[in-house]
């Protein structure tokens, strides 16, 4: 949200469970569309984030490491579902479950992604945010910004490894905790 420049609140906003917010970037990442519920949940206009990178919406408290793993499968052509912690232009935060993938044209050529994202469980939230909070960790670690996602990242494809999960069924394996 740099081009905002917003100080992060400890307010959380929710939309409805029977809402999904959908948006639509080309290859770079630039949004080239955003429905009704992104505009209103990001508290921008349509005008507001056409053309903005999505990253207009990250949360500081996103791991860098999740957003290399999320760019690195959907650029492979892959489908991800990810947790991820947004901020509206307030400053205020919402979680939301998102299932990005790879956008064709009508040749077969990759040419950009898209997004549905809908409210998460709280109790996976609970379990994602204690995660994200280790790897946020690892990465303020170190003085050297590279080498801080590099850690990070070792330690995301460590703890999916001890759990003996992909990335993906880590994910939906949250999705049933009660």
């Amino acid at each position: 949200m740099a081009k905002y420049s917003v100080k992060p609140l400890e307010v959380e906003s929710v939309f409805g469970s029977d809402e999904i917010i959908v948006s639509k970037t080309d290859l770079k990442g630039h949004l080239i569309y955003a429905n009704d519920v992104f505009c209103r949940v990001a508290e921008m206009s349509t005008a507001d984030v056409l053309g903005q990178p999505h990253s207009i919406i990250r949360h500081p408290d996103m791991p860098r490491a999740v957003f290399k793993f999320m760019w690195e499968r959907i650029q492979s052509g892959h489908e991800i579902f990810a947790y991820v912690k947004n901020m509206a232009k307030s400053g205020k935060y919402y979680w939301v479950l998102a299932h990005v993938t790879p956008s064709y044209d009508s040749s077969g050529k990759m040419d950009g992604y898209h997004s549905n994202r809908r409210r998460p469980d709280p109790t996976a939230v609970r379990t994602i945010e204690a995660i994200y909070k280790d790897l946020l960790a690892i990465e303020a670690a170190h003085t050297n910004a590279k080498q801080g996602l590099e850690a990070s990242t070792k330690a995301l494809h460590d703890k999916l490894a001890e759990l003996g999960q992909s990335y993906n069924e880590f994910v939906w394996s949250l999705v049933g905790i009660k």
